[in-house]
């Protein structure tokens, strides 16, 4: 039979992986995290129908006459440039800036992915649209474990940030200077006891000839005195007040003419409360909000980078697994060692170009309908060969 017949043969068949690959990259144009493959072609083996001669005295060389035998596929390869990024607001998205990739377990096999569409389960873990579950770093009051080993990545639903004592207060801003003897400011501070109970310290400043006096107390009955002197506007004489175990900062005070503006700048202590939501950073901490406005780290994102992501398996959900040429996972903290950063409410989209993949469509159905001419040649050149003998 003609040669030409099975380049043909294999010219379809290289040709039918390229529109299989072109249309899996059209397909998944608008799947998240989606990484867009190509296919690569190489000639098979050459017959060789004349050996290549050396030069002689009299006679020159002569090089090899070969019969190609047609192509094949020699690689599929998935081009892990960055995709575009999409807002969607939810916290529970997320995209990496940059090199690495999410680790996620699936039973007791840990895959890769670039896709960040999280969910949070009944149980507060991450987890992806499929099931698998985000890894990362714990925190144990508030303190990332870096040396830990990764886990499930779990949100503190049910847990309580407990209640704070309040051992410290400020009060700032300007006393006038030029306000009559007698008169009087009073500021409310809402302080806490170690239950969390909250009670309201009361502090009065009354001008005084020399300055202004500070009297403070709260609904225990406990009691503070203390007073404050100025020169030229800044502070001269008195500084803290404490009542009921509550240690008031007045030193911030200044007392200048004209203006008053005292007021509570804040204090240390706080009543109990329970998870309220969470946010990422961009070293992929996730910071959990309490409802009494405490916050704190519950834990730490982590991904995984490869000497080769090229060698990469596609395990199907947008996930991939090691192989022995992609190298071991290194894990570790986002915007570490080389790793892309995390971004919170939004999602990295498919890499995809349509109009590179419309061509590539193109290019694959010509080369398709190309070597289909030759087999239908070759088959008319096979039918002149059987009219011979009629």
């Amino acid at each position: 039979m003609l040669r030409s017949l099975y380049s043909g043969i294999s010219g379809l068949r290289s040709h039918q992986t390229m529109l299989d690959v072109t249309g899996n990259n059209i397909a998944n144009v608008n799947t998240a995290g989606f990484k867009g493959s190509a296919v690569q072609f190489q000639d098979t083996l050459s017959q060789l129908t004349q050996g290549a001669g050396g030069p002689q005295a009299g006679l020159g060389g002569t090089n090899p006459a070969q019969v190609g035998l047609g192509v094949q596929v020699a690689g599929i390869s998935t081009n892990f440039a960055q995709g575009s990024s999409q807002a969607t607001g939810r916290a529970t998205d997320m995209m990496i800036s940059g090199d690495g990739f999410f680790v996620t377990r699936q039973g007791n096999e840990t895959l890769y992915s670039r896709a960040g569409a999280f969910d949070v389960d009944a149980a507060g873990r991450l987890v992806t649209p499929d099931g698998s579950i985000v890894q990362g770093l714990p925190a144990v009051n508030g303190v990332v474990n870096e040396g830990g080993r990764i886990g499930d990545l779990t949100l503190p639903m049910n847990t309580v940030a407990g209640a704070i004592a309040t051992s410290t207060a400020t009060i700032g801003g300007n006393l006038p200077s030029d306000a009559a003897v007698g008169t009087q400011l009073v500021r409310d501070i809402e302080a806490f006891d170690a239950a969390g109970r909250s009670r309201t310290l009361t502090l009065t400043f009354t001008r005084s000839a020399a300055g202004w006096d500070v009297a403070g107390a709260d609904g225990t009955g406990a009691t503070g005195a203390g007073s404050l002197t100025f020169a030229n506007g800044l502070q001269t004489g008195g500084g803290n007040v404490t009542v009921g175990g509550v240690t008031v900062q007045l030193d911030s005070i200044t007392g200048y003419a004209k203006l008053s503006t005292l007021a509570v700048s804040g204090q240390d202590g706080r009543s109990a409360g329970t998870f309220a939501g969470f946010s990422v950073g961009k070293d992929g901490t996730v910071i959990g909000s309490f409802t009494n406005g405490a916050s704190e780290a519950v834990g730490r994102l982590s991904l995984a980078t490869f000497a080769n992501s090229a060698g990469l398996e596609k395990a199907g959900g947008s996930t991939y697994r090691a192989t022995f040429n992609s190298g071991a996972a290194t894990i570790g903290a986002p915007g570490a060692d080389g790793r892309g950063t995390v971004s919170s409410g939004t999602l990295e989209m498919s890499n995809v170009d349509l109009s590179q993949e419309f061509t590539n469509l193109i290019v694959a159905q010509r080369g398709f309908q190309a070597n289909a001419r030759i087999i239908t040649t070759s088959d008319e050149v096979l039918q002149e060969l059987t009219n011979l003998k009629r």
